[in-house]
């Protein structure tokens, strides 16, 4: 079964037992979390779409750990102007797994 959630302003699209990387979230390591922003549920060729959330979906997961992504790099430039800007930026992330996907019964 698969769904699409919309955690922290982002839809990401998961899996029941999958690892996923989401925008840093308030919550403690080890804790379980139950999103209900649930807007599209799809299991065996039978989709059901919410407007704009399934209402009684939702999806249990357990906060694995806090970090940082790779650093990337923003350079800017305006050819023979000299100018040129370099500055670098790491994102924070959650990464949880998906325990279960409930559908609305």
């Amino acid at each position: 079964m698969k769904a699409v959630v919309e955690i922290a302003g982002k839809q990401v699209v998961v899996t029941e037992g999958q690892r996923v990387k989401v925008p840093k979230l308030s919550l403690k390591e080890g804790s379980k979390h139950r999103f209900t922003d649930v807007l599209l549920l799809s299991s065996d060729g039978e989709k059901q779409v919410g407007t704009p959330h399934v209402t009684g979906a939702a999806v249990e997961a357990t906060v694995l750990e806090h970090g940082r992504g790779k650093k990337i790099i923003v350079f800017k430039m305006k050819r023979r102007k000299n100018y040129r800007r370099r500055s670098g930026h790491r994102q924070d992330y959650t990464e949880i797994q998906i325990e279960e996907i409930l559908r609305p019964s």
